[in-house]
């Protein structure tokens, strides 16, 4: 069974999701590396921190950084780019559109 894994952020529910991100699909948290702690959206971490992000690089895709909120499993940066959006543990769904931020996240 997996650890519970705290998630900061603005108005997060049980399943990671918060006020800028909340459809059923919103699902993950992604683990900041500039204070390794994981946050639902770039927005959260904007909102709660005083620190400019840092993203993970290309050579730490295999660091356990992203929470799948139904499951509570930490998936590394590349099992969640290679998942197709969906959870390798628990096949819960994720947002399909998530993949258009990856820039904010990961150095490509």
């Amino acid at each position: 069974m997996p650890q519970h894994v705290a998630v900061k952020g603005v108005g997060v529910d049980s399943k990671t999701r918060c006020r800028h991100y909340h459809s059923e699909k919103d699902i993950i948290a992604i683990k900041f590396k500039c204070c390794n702690t994981y946050y639902p959206c770039h927005l959260c971490h904007e909102e709660t921190t005083d620190h400019e992000p840092i993203r993970w690089s290309k050579d730490e895709w295999n660091v356990k950084a992203v929470l799948c909120g139904k499951c509570r499993n930490e998936l590394t940066v590349l099992q969640y780019m290679n998942c197709q959006s969906v959870c390798p543990y628990c096949q819960s769904s994720f947002n399909p559109g998530c993949q258009t931020h990856y820039h904010l996240y990961f150095e490509g």
